[in-house]
């Protein structure tokens, strides 16, 4: 395929040594439900499993039972699970130094990453500030905006995903998730229909935004996803994204792209921004940026950042884990296996093999539509039952996969980029079978 393989690749497939779950998962969620609050973990008869290891995409639970993972553990795991050279990097570091002090008094290891990072971000996006999730990071992209702009409203899309802490959640075009908290967050943000390629094309979808926010003028940023991860895969009309750069750059509107889920090679390009050449304003980015290790960031253009004051020994946004030590090195060693292996390079082609595999889905009775690009793709089904049926029904067989979309009717295909072809088929071939 002409790419070159991670440092240790296999070729694993599934073995299972029973019934789905097995006893010790059965009663491990016994122990679970009589301690952890409500309305964290979903438990039922026949799911979940619970995790006990993983290597590569790989998955072994408490029971033994062997599972191919084409979920990446919500893309985190893009290198593979338990990638040797990061495991190492964090040793070491651990061994050295486990936690600094964020902003108070910085680390070496803090500084090399964020060296590194514009080595691979978009021209131009050359100031960081280091964060542990998702949400924070969006947050802090929330108020680099405002000091930036002057401005306080915002534009998100509906089946959007930015996280669910209090700030992102008011950027959250998922209704399940917003409304029990709307009184929180209501009046931040205004909503509008995502570009799906499949229902639009760029020069409409840009007319309607002209049409309803040319007249305003407290708009201070748009937040989008390149691609909508948790919203089911949903992938933009071609040029929309471009449209959009020039229309906010008209505006004098920020333009911040969450690329938490698509980022670091997701896509087939190192940032899913990058397939059409723009270069936001705000990034945000994580999950795959340490390899399991809580890193997270907002990295921008100096300009736009520089709207924060310098630090006269207090700083107005910081967080107790800023620039962890084990964080920082975690993304050092993430950066360089995916520069090593070429893995952008290798989600595209793979990829190529993947998108015309799961077509073939759609001539199976419930399967509506197929989406996605790089290895992130989303099979659309007849409904959220439906879905669930099919993500239990695989981890039976020993294929994980996961649910997605506002109805819950997409099902997710987001696998380790070091996946063998091999495996990726195999499993494909399961969840045809349950299909």
């Amino acid at each position: 395929m002409g790419f070159e393989r991670a440092a240790r690749v296999n070729d694993d497939f599934e073995e299972l040594h029973g019934p789905i779950p097995g006893p010790h998962t059965r009663e491990l969620a016994t122990h679970l439900r009589a301690v952890e609050a409500r309305n964290v973990t979903y438990l039922a008869d026949d799911f979940p499993i619970f995790w006990e290891s993983a290597s590569e995409a790989t998955v072994t639970d408490v029971d033994q039972n062997r599972y191919i993972d084409l979920t990446a553990a919500f893309g985190v795991a893009a290198i593979g699970h338990s990638n040797a050279y990061v495991v190492a990097a964090v040793h070491d570091q651990a061994v050295r130094l486990m936690h600094g002090m964020g902003d108070v008094h910085p680390t070496e290891v803090r500084t090399r990453l964020l060296e590194a990072l514009p080595r691979v971000l978009p021209t131009g996006l050359d100031r960081t500030f280091l964060a542990t999730t998702g949400s924070e990071a969006v947050e802090a992209a929330m108020k680099t905006a405002v000091l930036a702009t002057g401005k306080s409203h915002f534009i998100a899309f509906r089946g959007a995903y930015h996280g669910l802490a209090p700030g992102a959640l008011a950027l959250c075009g998922i209704e399940k998730f917003r409304t029990p908290f709307e009184p929180i967050v209501a009046g931040v943000t205004t909503f509008v229909d995502y570009p799906d390629v499949a229902k639009t094309d760029a020069p409409t979808a840009l007319a309607a935004l002209a049409d309803r926010f040319d007249d305003r003028d407290d708009i201070a940023a748009v937040f989008i996803e390149p691609i909508q991860g948790r919203g089911g895969c949903v992938v933009p009309a071609s040029g929309y994204l471009s449209g959009l750069r020039a229309w906010c750059s008209k505006r004098r509107i920020l333009l911040v792209a969450d690329e938490v889920y698509t980022g670091f090679g997701r896509t087939g390009t190192w940032f899913a921004c990058d397939h059409e050449r723009i270069v936001p304003d705000l990034m945000c980015i994580g999950k795959a940026m340490g390899s399991g290790f809580p890193v997270s960031a907002l990295v921008g253009r100096q300009e736009i950042m520089d709207a924060w004051p310098v630090s006269s020994g207090e700083a107005l946004h910081t967080s107790t884990y800023l620039g962890n030590p084990m964080g920082c090195a975690a993304a050092l060693a993430t950066i360089h296996e995916i520069e090593r292996a070429k893995l952008p390079d290798r989600a595209r082609e793979l990829g190529n093999l993947l998108g015309p595999r799961l077509q073939s889905f759609t001539r199976h009775p419930g399967v509506r539509a197929v989406r996605g690009r790089g290895l992130m793709w989303g099979v659309v089904l007849s409904n959220g039952e439906h879905a669930e049926r099919v993500v239990k029904a695989a981890l039976a067989r020993g294929v994980i996969i996961l649910q997605a979309g506002p109805e819950g009717d997409v099902i997710s295909l987001t696998p380790p980029l070091v996946i063998t072809q091999q495996q990726l088929m195999h499993a494909l071939d399961i969840i045809e079978g349950v299909l």
